[in-house]
């Protein structure tokens, strides 16, 4: 096991791969491979202490969260930086929780959750809006069919919404299980189903090896700075509208239609494979994951990690960020 030292300085330098300081909450809640109190954590960054442990304190810009930001010596310059992308991102936001309440209203959708760069409130322009969906089984790519044309329409008002995840209710436990999976799941914000979520969770209990102090979605509000902090609730009208869809959905003609919409899907994406590992496909998964982007933070990361020395046991670092 790291020591507490080790797993704060560590911590910081997985963020930095994202250029994105941490303030004293985030390092307590993404703490990297043992569980501590938010007092322990605190007792290393306070003034004096962090220096030797080789990080950067930056306060004092109006911008700042109370309490600043922690970075890597030489990478002050990201304070600024994240500010930026947090006031984009909060623009987006709004669009974000528009669509997850439409995508919502889709027959077998049991789940709509925030990924990627959004959840953490660290965009540029132009940036996607991510989302991982929880579907019924046996209707994952006739739910999927729904949502892509759903995405058509947003790309006809100029925007990009990307559901480039989807799992069934059968394949809820991840099967990539090292620290950017661990953190990916962490950062997620469930915006629908929060059931499904908490399932989820109790799924990949496994997330708790790498993130022991990680517990529940983020706190929203305040990452966003908005009151759309709640979970999404159906009317009840959209609700008996899609029980009945649902109902309609589930006879045989449909079944049908599924199994030929997913091997129609398999034949196109399964070729991509061979050149982008990260992505899969099968009845109860779509992972539309093309850009190799798991590889190459790990990477990053372990560059970072040669860069600080002091690594700590090489068994439990390899353990920590080999690709499974």
């Amino acid at each position: 096991m790291p020591t507490t030292q080790q797993a704060v300085l560590w911590t910081v330098a997985y963020a930095d791969v994202f250029d994105y300081p941490l303030t004293l909450n985030e390092v307590h809640r993404y703490l990297w491979g043992l569980p501590a109190t938010r007092k322990d954590v605190a007792d290393i960054l306070r003034p004096g202490r962090h220096r030797p442990l080789g990080l950067s304190h930056v306060t004092g810009n109006g911008d700042l969260p109370r309490g600043g930001y922690y970075t890597l010596p030489g990478r002050e310059a990201i304070a600024g930086l994240r500010t930026r992308r947090e006031r984009m991102a909060a623009r987006l936001w709004t669009k974000a929780w528009s669509y997850a309440q439409w995508i919502a209203r889709l027959p077998f959708v049991r789940m709509v959750a925030l990924t990627g760069s959004l959840a953490m409130g660290n965009v540029e322009r132009n940036a996607d809006i991510d989302y991982l969906i929880i579907t019924e089984p046996n209707r994952l790519w006739l739910c999927r069919a729904c949502v892509v044309a759903l995405t058509l329409c947003a790309a006809r008002r100029g925007d990009t919404i990307c559901p480039n995840y989807f799992l069934s209710e059968n394949a809820l436990a991840l099967r990539e299980r090292n620290l950017y999976t661990a953190r990916e799941f962490a950062q997620m914000i469930p915006l629908y189903g929060l059931s499904a979520y908490q399932h989820m969770r109790a799924c990949n209990p496994w997330v708790r090896n790498y993130l022991p102090n990680a517990k529940g979605p983020p706190d929203l509000a305040t990452r966003m700075r908005t009151p759309d902090a709640r979970d999404a609730t159906l009317a009840a009208g959209h609700e008996v509208l899609k029980s009945v869809a649902e109902g309609m959905l589930r006879t045989p003609p449909f079944g049908r239609l599924e199994a030929w919409e997913m091997r129609r899907k398999l034949r196109k994406f399964n070729p991509q494979r061979e050149f982008h590992p990260e992505s899969g496909f099968g009845p109860d998964w779509c992972k539309g994951h093309f850009n190799d982007h798991m590889t190459r933070t790990l990477d990053a990361f372990s560059h970072r990690l040669q860069r600080l020395g002091g690594e700590g046991p090489r068994a439990w670092m390899a353990e920590a960020i080999a690709l499974t």
